[in-house]
């Protein structure tokens, strides 16, 4: 009887050991699954947005003013 309760301790002990690994893995696997989506995702959102483009000030233009009239215009 001694025998029997131990080998089914053994048993019970290698079945929960077992489960816990297989539920790391997984858990793990799925991670890494979520992970790499998002890089992806990430990578080829960047690739598809245009660069950006630097606006170059024009030459400096002389500071106009007149009056119309009606009032003072300054065209900057």
């Amino acid at each position: 009887m001694q025998n029997i309760r131990s080998i089914f301790l053994m048993l019970s002990g290698i079945t929960v050991f077992v489960a816990l690994a297989a539920l790391t893995v997984s858990v793990t696997l799925a991670i890494g699954g979520i992970l790499t989506v998002l890089m992806v995702g990430r990578a080829l959102s960047m690739k598809m947005k245009p660069a950006p483009v630097r606006a170059k000030a024009e030459a400096k233009r002389e500071m106009r003013i007149w009056n119309d009239g009606r009032g003072t215009i300054i065209d900057l």
